[in-house]
Formats: C-alpha cells, structure tokens, sequence
C-alpha cells in the first residue's frame, strides 16, 4: 500500500496535515449511531481526535447517548496520548457486539475534556453518519477512525500500514 498523501480538494482534509501528537477538537458536526435499527446516539456536540494518518476519530458525550444499551466490559487498553481506556458492548433487542464502544475515565491532561465521551468502531454498527453522509470505518480492527468524503488519505490501519 502506498504512503503517498492524496492531494486533498477544495472543502477536504488531508490525514497527513493532522497533528502527531494528536489534537482533540470540538465538533459541531451532526453524529448519529445505529445498531439493531434503534438510534444509539445523536449529538451535534461531538469531540474529534485528529492524529497523523488517521481518520477522525468522534467521540460523545454520554448526555447524547443512550447508555441504557451500553453495558461496561473489563477490556481495557492504554493510549500514550490518552491514557488508559475502558470499553462497553453494547445489546439492542435480539443483538449484541462485544467491546464496540470506549472511553476515557481518567484522560491524560491533555486530553481532560475527553473524559467519560464514547467512541464507536464504526465498522460493528449498523450505520454511522456525519452530518447525514454514511461513514466508511477506517481498514482494520485496531483504530476507530471515521472515513468521509471530506477526508483523504491513505489511511493507516490497512494491511501493510503498520509501520507508518
């Protein structure tokens, strides 16, 4: 896979133009999450991380989600930018996906106002949108990154992008 930036067009981003390390920022995008047909989470009060080579990745406030469906797993991953990270999976009806969803209890202080917001691997929900466009999940199954229109790439999560 070549690591050569795409060029981003006029109302676009380029992945390679993000910070290392990453930049938390507030986003006034409309998000919504399905699972099993039910509407997850919508928020227009989204916080997006920007890393080098990554799509955004959104993260929720719980006030925004429907936390009723979320249930607390003992998964836990470390972030050096972030901190440590615990994870839900998440039940609606008849269906069940595990360690789909994480968040930050206790963020590092660059990261504060992140604490307790959700991210989702968009690639284990129905559908996930950006101010009504349908996400494309990020390549792979270790990062969470979002993929629209507006963001170009390549994109690191993909085979052979491990050491990017």
């Amino acid at each position: 896979m070549s690591r050569e930036r795409i060029i981003p067009g006029p109302g676009q981003e380029s992945v390679w133009d993000y910070p290392r390390p990453p930049r938390l920022e507030d986003s006034a995008n409309q998000i919504q999450i399905i699972f099993n047909d039910v509407v997850i989470a919508e928020t227009n009060r989204a916080k997006r991380v920007l890393e080098t080579s990554h799509p955004p990745s959104y993260y929720l406030p719980p006030e925004d989600i429907r936390m009723e469906y979320l249930l607390s797993t003992s998964r836990s991953t470390f972030c050096e930018w972030k901190g440590q990270a615990g994870y839900y999976t998440i039940v609606v009806g008849d269906q069940r996906a595990e360690n789909v969803a994480w968040y930050y209890p206790n963020p590092t202080q660059a990261f504060a106002s992140l604490k307790n917001y959700v991210s989702f691997y968009a690639s284990r929900m129905q559908a996930c949108y950006v101010n009504g466009e349908l996400v494309q999940a990020q390549p792979g199954d270790f990062y969470g990154g979002w993929i629209t229109s507006d963001i170009v790439g390549p994109f690191k999560g993909g085979a052979g992008t491990w050491g990017w």
